[in-house]
């Protein structure tokens, strides 16, 4: 359990990580009259948050163990071109993460994660709104169209026990089923090898890059100190408040500290109890022209494809990738993206690509965040979200500030403790 220690509410607070679920926190903790540090070794949204889809999906925001995962079996995810990746020599650490993913790869333990996400789904596009009422220029964008794409009907019937697996776990989602001809009447951009679709409705995207340099903007001109090129090497409680020590030997002293790390979570939360594996399960994307941009988002479920419009562009990402964040960009990756989404798109350019990135996200073995307290009461977690960072993280950091500045811990926090 966290520390029970009655604190002070803190003042000061150094936010370690300026990617999304870090400098929403840094905002609304701003929110609170705290005077607040950001710091990242890198820059803003320079892990996660900068090259992935940008899918504001709340209506499908579900664990990510999941029975499905099981039918890859070892011959698939040890391809290059799986859709889910993982190295032929995997080390002690990884090995514990994917045997605590496969235990909760059940439908059992699905059906329980999945209650935890629904209060954080039905709230988050409330947090999106309060962070664009309170001035933050970036806007979110409805998704028009909201397409999930397939060649066959028996390949579609997955995602519709899915949904109907969400709708009885109690969460609502509009969604219509289509013909391919329906699905191209709506978006031209599908080729004629899809011959069944649906669509979603009440979703939202955005350009997760601009969305995050945008909140980093509005946090600094709160007043926030906003440090890059800052890698936190140590985090000390020493009772009255909390030394934060960088590699270059910068030492500040704070009333309380968030860890925002994403995948290196672990490395600065272990001392304070946080014992889950968090692993690098890493996304590629690529952008590239196309005849007729997508008034919005278009996903193929069977090959683990996500495309997103931005701009006069479409932004092309996928892959489960589960090795070191600290790993090169893997060219097979890419290449096996294009070769998957080629035959479904109409028009796209997938050989004139640009913007190749790779990006970690940070997972658990049971799918869900690490939110809260810790054994320390100066020190927070916020992080391990998997895919769901960006459509998680403004609320993350309502509900994390919450709990800073009350001491009480919210009830959509409860199923997410970092020292569960």
């Amino acid at each position: 359990m966290p520390a029970t220690e009655s604190v002070p509410t803190p003042q000061r607070v150094a936010v370690i990580g300026a990617g999304m679920v870090g400098l929403a926190t840094a905002w609304f903790l701003q929110e609170q009259g705290v005077q607040v540090t950001v710091l990242d070794r890198t820059g803003v949204a320079a892990g996660a948050s900068w090259g992935n889809a940008g899918w504001l999906t709340p209506g499908i925001t579900t664990p990510l163990p999941e029975p499905a995962v099981l039918r890859y079996g070892l011959r698939a995810v040890l391809s290059p071109s799986s859709p889910v990746y993982v190295p032929p020599r995997a080390d002690a650490r990884l090995l514990r993460f994917l045997a605590g993913f496969a235990r909760h790869s059940t439908a059992t333990k699905w059906r329980e994660a999945m209650r935890a996400y629904i209060p954080m789904n039905r709230r988050a596009f409330q947090a999106f709104d309060a962070l664009a009422a309170g001035g933050v220029a970036s806007m979110t964008n409805e998704a028009k169209s909201f397409i999930a794409a397939y060649r066959t009907e028996a390949e579609r019937s997955v995602l519709l026990d899915e949904l109907a697996h969400i709708h009885s776990a109690g969460q609502e989602i509009e969604f219509d089923v289509l013909t391919g001809a329906e699905a191209r009447e709506v978006e031209p951009s599908l080729s004629d090898n899809v011959g069944a679709a649906i669509r979603l409705h009440g979703q939202r995207f955005i350009n997760p890059g601009e969305y995050v340099h945008a909140l980093g903007e509005s946090v600094v001109a709160r007043g926030a100190s906003l440090v890059t090129g800052a890698d936190v090497v140590d985090v000390r409680d020493e009772g009255t408040g909390v030394r934060v020590i960088t590699s270059a030997g910068a030492d500040e002293h704070y009333d309380a500290v968030v860890l925002a790390t994403g995948t290196w979570l672990g490395q600065l939360g272990r001392r304070f109890g946080i014992r889950t594996v968090v692993q690098a399960g890493r996304g590629y994307s690529f952008s590239v022209a196309i005849e007729h941009v997508p008034s919005g988002p278009v996903y193929f479920p069977a090959q683990r494809v996500a495309c997103t419009p931005l701009g006069d562009r479409l932004r092309v990402a996928g892959m489960m990738e589960f090795r070191s964040a600290e790993a090169p960009l893997d060219r097979r990756r890419v290449l096996a993206i294009a070769e998957a989404a080629r035959p479904l798109l109409r028009g796209a350019d997938l050989d004139a690509r640009v913007d190749e990135w790779v990006g970690s996200r940070p997972c658990t073995p049971d799918g869900l965040p690490l939110i809260g307290g810790t054994r320390s009461p100066r020190v927070f977690a916020a992080g391990g979200h998997g895919m769901w960072g960006i459509t998680l993280g403004p609320l993350t950091g309502e509900l994390l500030a919450e709990q800073i500045i009350t001491g009480r811990r919210p009830t959509e926090l409860q199923p997410f403790s970092p020292l569960r």
